[in-house]
This record gives structure tokens, C-alpha cells and sequence, in this order.
């Protein structure tokens, strides 16, 4: 096997980690799902997710990836899990799926970006026409579409040809800060408009015990799993390139903490202008595309603002992107003897076709989104964790998570066992009656 490239620093690492974590499902879906549940009721129960849930998880991946020194295809048949080989091919074909229509909608949020810095200058114009009709064909969508998922996946082999160090961390060092810091200023910016407070106050301040029902616990723990790009892809290939004395429950924390920060923040970007101008918070997927052009159209230099807005989320939801296709270049350059130039060229090749089908209409992008998102996403979180929990060596994943010469406690190797599977199988069961099935409602 090939020599694995390593991170070269902390703040390297822990800026890439955060930056795979970090993308639409923070800043775009984070939002949309805390107006659809309740406001600070989810909010609440999804930071505790995350810390009894997606710290564990997160952990469990990793621990499959540096224990196997490989992505998908190969870490679940090196643990020893069955038909592990078969396994991660499906996961290898799910992610290219998920990465043609998240390349997709990066697509949609750079054509935004560039709509509002044009409206900066006078040049403004309709960045809507990019977004695919709700059923039927258009032919201008389809073509901006193609040539904004062409120019995003292009950006991302740039920084891919240039290996895990020089490329991947050293973008992520530049790009997480940046996304901070612009984070900051629309906060500042959004929080001074008049009657902001009600906003505030709906979202972090308004909590009734009896608003927290099942489905608010359930679509908060479903949150927890997408937020922190959990699925046995992403998180176990950058798993492989960690060092091994890298600190496992540390940098599991500090990741968890700065992906439930960002969402924190976007909210907080998000709900106080929303309030501010009377608009629904519960508009779902378009409270991002819809009402906050319409937020950005209202305010003194909105232009601007929408432009540091879009231009901020493209930067969060690139690096999440960058992070897909590594981990269909790794399957390629572990399992084959296509060298890692080719593979990342053919890699873009391979999804820019996978995108198409989704840029028809919202009739096939919901359902791509429900299938190769939603459902492999949980599903391959699941796997990873009964793999370490039950097909690795109970030794060989006490080692993995000890931090240095401090053992792990017994406790959080049966919590990863028992419980993470068990409850990721809750949130699965309750996707699948709620959006495929349609049992229950799901809000």
C-alpha cells in the first residue's frame, strides 16, 4: 500500500476537520431546521446531540480510518467487518451520487455570491434563474447550472492536486478564519437592525419544555450526524491521514465544538434579520435562497452584506466538498493503480455526471438529496460504528483512543458499542417513516 500522507500541524488539522464539518448542512440546513422545529427548543437538544452522539461518532470514525490506514472501500474490509469490501463500494458510489448534487447547490450559492457583488457595483441581476424549477425542464438553468457546478468542481481539484498538506490543510487554514470573521461582521450587522431582539429571543431564549416533542429530539439528533459530515466516508478518510498520537478525544471535542459554533452563528446571522422584517422562519429549504435575498434587498448596503453572506457559505460548503471528492480519490488511488492526478481529474469527470440528473427539477434534486444524502449518510453512520464497536479489536480501539499516556475510560468504548448504534438506528427508522415512507409528519 502507498505511504499516507499526514497532517503537518494542530491548527492544520483542526481547521480541516471543522472545515469538512462546516458547509451547507451548518449554514443552509442548520437554519431552515431550527425554524422548522421550534427555535430553541432544537437548538438545545441538538447541542446535546452532538456532545452524547456526534463526539462519539465522530471518534468511531476516526478510530476506523487511523486504525486501517484507509478510506471506505478498504477500512471496513481491514476491520474485519462482513462483506466490509462490498460494503465500502456502495458507500464509494453513494458518495459520488452526494457529491454531484452538493456540487450542485455550491453551484447555486457561488451564482448568488455573484448576483449580489454585481448588485454591489449596479450590475445586479436575478440569481433565482439558476435554481432548478420545481418540475418541467429549463434550458437556462440547466446551462448555468452545468457551467457553476463546472467552475466549483474544478476549484476543488486545484486544491486536491496539491495533497493533504499544501493543499487541503493549508486552504483550510486561510479559508475557516475567514468564514469566522465574516460570520462575526453579518452578525454584528444583523443584530442592530431594529426589533432584532424578537429574534434573538425565538431563538435562543424562548424554551418550553412541552415544545420539546419526539420529532424535535429526533430531527435534532438527525442534525447532529449531518452537521458533523458523519456517514463512514469523509470522517474516515481524514481519519487515515491523522497521526498516531494525535489526541482522538480532544480533537473530537474541539471539532464538534467549533461545527455546532458555526451553526450558532449562522442562526444568529439569520433570525434576528428574519424577525426583524416580519418574515416566516418555518419556510423551510428556501429561507436561505428566498427570504434572505429579500432580508439583503431591505437594509442599507444589503447588496454587500448578501455578498459576504453567500460568499462566506461558499466558502464553509467548498472545503465539505473538497472533503467528498478526497474521499472518492483515496477510493481510487487505495484500491486501483490509477495514479492520484488522474484519479482526482477522472474523480471531477465522474461527478459532474452525477450532478446532471439533479439540475432538471426540484422533482428529482428532493429525492437525489433524500437518497444519496439523508439516507447513505445515516446508514454509513451506523456501519462505522458497529465496525469499531464490534469487528476491531477491543484493545486496538482502546489504543486508538487514548490520548497519549491517559487510557480511555471502559465506558465510552460500550457507549460507542451500544449506545451510538442504537440511537443512529433510532434516527434512521424515524427518516424513514417521516420522509420516505411518510407515516408520521416530521415536524
Amino acid at each position: 500500500m502507498r505511504g499516507r500522507e499526514t497532517f503537518a500541524t494542530r491548527f492544520g488539522l483542526l481547521a480541516t476537520m471543522i472545515g469538512v464539518a462546516v458547509g451547507l448542512g451548518n449554514v443552509w440546513r442548520f437554519p431552515y431546521m431550527v425554524g422548522q422545529f421550534g427555535g430553541a427548543p432544537f437548538v438545545a437538544f441538538y447541542a446535546l446531540a452532538v456532545a452524547l452522539v456526534g463526539v462519539p461518532a465522530l471518534m468511531a470514525e476516526w478510530t476506523l480510518g487511523r486504525h486501517t490506514r484507509r478510506g471506505p472501500v478498504g477500512a471496513f474490509e481491514t476491520a474485519g467487518f462482513p462483506a466490509g469490501r462490498a460494503l465500502g463500494w456502495v458507500f464509494f458510489i453513494g458518495v459520488t451520487a452526494a457529491t454531484g448534487y452538493y456540487s450542485n447547490a455550491l453551484g447555486w450559492v457561488l451564482f448568488h455570491a455573484a448576483s449580489a457583488l454585481a448588485g454591489f457595483v449596479g450590475l445586479g441581476f436575478d440569481p433565482s434563474m439558476i435554481l432548478p424549477p420545481d418540475d418541467g425542464f429549463s434550458g437556462r438553468s440547466f446551462l448555468l447550472q452545468c457551467m457553476c457546478t463546472g467552475l466549483v468542481l474544478f476549484a476543488c481539484a486545484l486544491v486536491l492536486r496539491r495533497g493533504l498538506r499544501a493543499g487541503i490543510e493549508r486552504a483550510s487554514r486561510i479559508i475557516v478564519p475567514v468564514l469566522l470573521i465574516g460570520l462575526l461582521v453579518l452578525i454584528a450587522r444583523s443584530l442592530t437592525l431594529p426589533g432584532a431582539a424578537s429574534g434573538l429571543s425565538w431563538y435562543l431564549g424562548k424554551f418550553e419544555p412541552g415544545a420539546l416533542t419526539g420529532s424535535v429530539v429526533l430531527a435534532a439528533l438527525g442534525q447532529a450526524i449531518f452537521s458533523l459530515s458523519l456517514g463512514g466516508t469523509f470522517m474516515v478518510v481524514y481519519g487515515s491521514y491523522l497521526n498516531a498520537d494525535e489526541p482522538l478525544r480532544r480533537n473530537a471535542a474541539l471539532t464538534a465544538t467549533g461545527d455546532v459554533t458555526a451553526g450558532l452563528l449562522a442562526g444568529l446571522v439569520i433570525f434576528p434579520a428574519v424577525f426583524a422584517f416580519g418574515l416566516e422562519p418555518a419556510s423551510g429549504p428556501g429561507l436561505l435562497f428566498a427570504t434572505l435575498p429579500e432580508v439583503f434587498g431591505r437594509i442599507p448596503a444589503g447588496a454587500a452584506f448578501g455578498a459576504a453572506f453567500f460568499l462566506a457559505l461558499f466558502a464553509a460548503a467548498y472545503l465539505s466538498d473538497v472533503a467528498a471528492l478526497e474521499v472518492l480519490v483515496a477510493g481510487l488511488t487505495d484500491n486501483t493503480r490509477v495514479p492520484r492526478r488522474r484519479a482526482i481529474w477522472l474523480t471531477a469527470g465522474i461527478v459532474f455526471l452525477f450532478a446532471l440528473p439533479p439540475m432538471t427539477n426540484m422533482r428529482v434534486f428532493g429525492p437525489w438529496d433524500l437518497t444519496f444524502g439523508s439516507g447513505f449518510q445515516t446508514v454509513g453512520a451506523l456501519m462505522s460504528a458497529v465496525a469499531v464497536g464490534w469487528s476491531v479489536d477491543r484493545a486496538a480501539v482502546l489504543k486508538e483512543l487514548s490520548d497519549s499516556a491517559d487510557p480511555p475510560p471502559i465506558w465510552l468504548y460500550r457507549w460507542i458499542r451500544y449506545v451510538v448504534p442504537t440511537v443512529i438506528l433510532l434516527v434512521g427508522t424515524w427518516w424513514l417513516l417521516t420522509d420516505v415512507l411518510g407515516v408520521f409528519s416530521a415536524a
